[in-house]
């Protein structure tokens, strides 16, 4: 591990400001601290945020309103999470293992780098970690890797499993910098490869989450996260999605789909949303719908077999959340 200093911050302020000086913010430190360990990362400064007043998770009427600082575990079992939007603990509980959610925070998840196995080997090619030195996954192991949003510079996938559920609830997300305060969607914070895939996020320097927002509704109980992995625990995606159901008669009136283990990003699923908007919420329904989410998509030489679970897994989950009683 390359030498590196660390300030403990003692308030928002001081935190922005190391940050914006170069530091990198450290919380639960699950993935940074194994990337450094590795020499992929190698900051020379950190700042700890663990004592900033960032770890409140209230319910705001029917809204979750999240500290960024709050651990997996400890947002996967309250109870407001579970009564206003359980999909948000399936998905939590779906992801890392007991102890790595113990530390891992909300905020962090959302920025946690990829698990392309190229981007931790330092002889290999790899955009992400090393602008411009190739992308070993093009020729080499792909089975992992995204289907839709790559470009010739990159295939990888994001791994967290709650930003899909929260792209698919419309989330927002708070964050403070250096220039003050601002708030978008989830969904925006991560950015397409293209030709910078070593730009992950649209975070600015010194910018800090500070809380995510997720947004009530009517139907944010008929909700399910289905995982499809290798193996049933500590384990990243294959493929994943999150689908919410706004069933009226057996109707639906609107739906809201993310996946997961096929996108660049957390990739969400509007063309099947709308297919399926009037429709009766039936197998054909959900079939006809799931087949749109193949528009784009490239599959590589080891990821083929993508392109028939995607749409498989879409329908599963939809039919889960329909069966939510």
């Amino acid at each position: 591990m390359i030498p590196f200093s660390l300030q403990k911050a003692s308030s928002v302020g001081d935190a922005i400001a190391a940050a914006t000086a170069g530091a990198r913010y450290i919380a639960g430190g699950t993935t940074l601290v194994d990337l450094m360990r590795e020499e992929v990362e190698q900051p020379d400064r950190l700042v700890d945020i663990n004592a900033l007043p960032l770890k409140r998770l209230q319910a705001d009427g029917d809204d979750l309103v999240i500290g960024a600082l709050v651990t997996m575990s400890a947002c996967a079992v309250h109870p407001d999470v579970k009564r206003l939007q359980p999909v948000i603990s399936e998905a939590l509980l779906e992801g890392a293992s007991p102890q790595l959610r113990n530390l891992a925070t909300m905020g962090g998840n959302l920025l946690q780098r990829t698990r392309c196995p190229y981007f931790r080997m330092l002889d290999a090619g790899c955009n992400k970690r090393t602008p411009d030195s190739g992308c070993s996954a093009m020729d080499g192991y792909n089975g992992n890797h995204a289907v839709l949003g790559t470009s010739s510079h990159c295939l990888a996938t994001h791994a967290s499993d709650v930003a899909v559920a929260l792209v698919a609830l419309d989330a927002t997300m708070q964050v403070l910098g250096p220039n003050g305060e601002r708030t978008f969607p989830v969904e925006d914070l991560f950015r397409l490869p293209g030709t910078t895939p070593h730009l992950e996020h649209t975070l600015q320097p010194g910018e800090l989450i500070t809380a995510i927002r997720v947004p009530g509704g009517r139907d944010a109980r008929r909700a399910r996260y289905l995982k499809v992995r290798d193996r049933s625990s500590y384990e990243f995606a294959v493929v994943s999605a999150a689908a919410l159901l706004d069933l009226e008669n057996g109707v639906i009136r609107e739906a809201r789909i993310a996946c997961g283990g096929v996108g660049t990003k957390p990739w969400r699923m509007r063309a099947c949303e709308q297919a399926l908007a009037g429709r009766p919420a039936d197998r054909t329904s959900f079939e006809l719908a799931a087949r749109l989410s193949l528009a784009g998509a490239q599959a590589r030489s080891g990821n083929k077999f993508k392109m028939e679970l995607m749409p498989a897994t879409i329908v599963r989950a939809l039919e889960l959340a329909r069966d939510v009683s």
